[in-house]
């Protein structure tokens, strides 16, 4: 398995590790992303999409890597949403 299989495993679990780690072992945040600020909004804010638009981006966007976005964005939105209604239920 290469690095991007790893990468893209880690990933599937815990995102925000999946991100740090192809920060330090490959360029494909360099290549997605001109400058620092989104990547650390997306490290907090929306793992998965940052990601996956790291993974997808630099050959550019289009076909199926517009799904594999829209998906990444769903998932992101699912951990919002999931966190506010276990919150909800505490109540």
């Amino acid at each position: 398995m290469g690095c991007g299989c790893l990468i893209a495993l880690f990933g599937l679990f815990a995102p925000r590790l999946g991100i740090v780690l192809m920060w330090l072992f490959t360029d494909k945040l360099a290549a997605a992303y001109d400058g620092i600020v989104i990547p650390i909004l997306g490290f907090l804010l929306m793992p998965y999409t940052t990601l996956v638009y790291a993974f997808v981006a630099p050959g550019g966007v289009g076909g199926l890597d517009v799904v594999w976005l829209v998906i990444a964005v769903l998932a992101d939105l699912g951990a919002w949403g999931g966190g506010e209604g276990a919150r909800r239920s505490r109540y």
